[in-house]
């Protein structure tokens, strides 16, 4: 079982904890109360010449590299990453792996006005009703993810059948999350890793494409898979997605690279957090221009 699998198994069981504590229409109802979404998109699309766009992101912890940071105040984070720049801000709300929660969300968003991405593992509808219902303006979905068993929304009270990933399956269901994101009114980064799961997020026009170069089977980093997923894309006409570069950026040598393979906007966690001075880190970091 890989790291992906321990996670999404974990994860089926939360969401049907939280949907019996909680009906999918209450959550909804808050939902559709909150004040307009703010724009994700909008804010990260860098310009020719100009330096990447910056996602500074709330994490205590990973799987891949333990304890990082306490953060017992993630609205004194928040601000500090707004106040150095950053375009908007993520936040991971899973506790057992990451260390965080919907209240983290919920603060951030209280306490700061650019946009506030939930970044988790989403595969079900009841997942972004509840992200924006907390104060996301924008949601993380995972194409491996849906592509996996264990990522079927529709057997949430049983063990899937099947081993294998299927892409065409992760499209069928990205397709309808993505729908029921737009009635929820919230934006979505698609998260890829590799060309194959780069063609779903484009055939679906995704207007937000993450390419992380951490594998989630291994948790193994590297920044070559933005080079090698930019250089395959092959999108339709008129669509021009907002490229995301995520993981193993711990510097500004590291943005310029992936801002020179044609990424918009960059998302930095660990860098930040490891720091003693996360706003001069996230100044350091969002004023790398590629040369």
């Amino acid at each position: 079982m890989t790291i992906l699998d321990e996670i999404l198994t974990r994860k089926r069981r939360e969401v049907v904890s939280a949907m019996r504590a909680r009906p999918i229409d209450a959550v909804k109802a808050r939902a559709l109360v909150q004040p307009p979404a703010r724009s994700f998109a909008s804010r990260l699309r860098a310009s020719p010449g100009r330096p990447a766009r910056l996602i500074a992101e709330i994490k205590r912890r990973s799987p891949s590299a333990g304890a990082m940071a306490e953060i017992a105040d993630p609205v004194t984070l928040a601000r500090a990453y707004a106040a150095g720049g950053a375009a908007a801000i993520s936040v991971l709300t899973d506790f057992h792996h990451f260390g965080g929660s919907l209240d983290d969300l919920r603060a951030v968003h209280d306490a700061v006005d650019i946009p506030v991405l939930r970044k988790d593992f989403l595969f079900t509808e009841y997942q972004l009703w509840e992200a924006r219902a907390s104060g996301a303006d924008a949601a993380l979905l995972i194409v491996s993810a849906l592509a996996s068993p264990l990522g079927n929304p529709e057997i949430l009270h049983e063990e899937p059948v099947g081993a294998e990933a299927d892409l065409v399956v992760a499209h069928d269901r990205l397709g309808r999350l993505m729908r029921v994101a737009r009635k929820a009114g919230l934006e979505v980064l698609v998260e890829v890793h590799d060309a194959a799961e780069a063609a779903v997020a484009g055939d679906l026009r995704a207007p937000v494409i993450g390419i992380n170069n951490r594998n989630l089977a291994t948790f193994v980093t590297s920044l070559a898979t933005t080079e090698e997923v930019i250089s395959s894309l092959a999108l339709q006409p008129g669509h021009q997605p907002v490229i995301v570069s995520e993981s193993g950026l711990h510097d500004g040598a590291a943005v310029s690279r992936v801002r020179r393979a044609g990424a918009h906007a960059v998302l930095v966690g660990e860098a930040l957090v490891r720091s003693g001075d996360p706003g001069a880190k996230v100044r350091e970091m969002a004023g790398a221009i590629a040369g």
